[in-house]
């Protein structure tokens, strides 16, 4: 240890006068993640689907499994919760959507979907990262179908019991 400090205030003199939350700023600036076709990639999963999402800017077209997605996504509740990100970020029709969907249903391939074009405008433009968090659509929603267990019917059903 050095003998000329012997006391915090010798420190911050040594140190600079850096307060914490500079510190922090500048140890989470986060630089945009996109590839040499200017998009960004993300992986979003709901249930037993998994969506590989890739946006870049353009006119707002959002393409699933090589189709539109009013095709895609028949009902008006699916199509509105593909277009939420955009609506919580403030940049409706500024990005084109190409995802491939695999596995679960409908429902649950259009939350992965949401999950991953969360994940890749984050991913594209940092800054909206907070506004995105605080939606709720950074986080990976857990729940998922039980398994079936032994010696019952379906997973927590049991057989019908019969006295007589």
């Amino acid at each position: 240890m050095s003998d000329d400090i012997k006391s915090l205030d010798d420190l911050k003199e040594a140190v600079g006068e850096v307060t914490a939350a500079e510190a922090v700023a500048a140890a989470v600036t986060r630089e945009p993640v996109r590839d040499e076709l200017g998009r960004s990639y993300a992986t979003g999963k709901r249930k037993d689907a998994v969506a590989r999402v890739w946006i870049k800017p353009g006119s707002g077209k959002v393409v699933v499994n090589g189709r539109d997605q009013s095709v895609y996504f028949a009902r008006p509740v699916l199509q509105m919760v593909l277009a939420q990100p955009f609506e919580v970020a403030g940049v409706e029709g500024e990005f084109d959507v190409m995802a491939t969907v695999k596995g679960g249903g409908l429902s649950g391939q259009a939350g992965a979907v949401k999950h991953g074009i969360s994940k890749a405008l984050q991913l594209y433009e940092p800054s909206l990262r907070g506004v995105l968090k605080a939606a709720g659509f950074l986080t990976r929603d857990a729940r998922v179908v039980e398994r079936k267990k032994y010696g019952r019917r379906k997973a927590r059903r049991s057989f019908q019991f019969s006295k007589r």
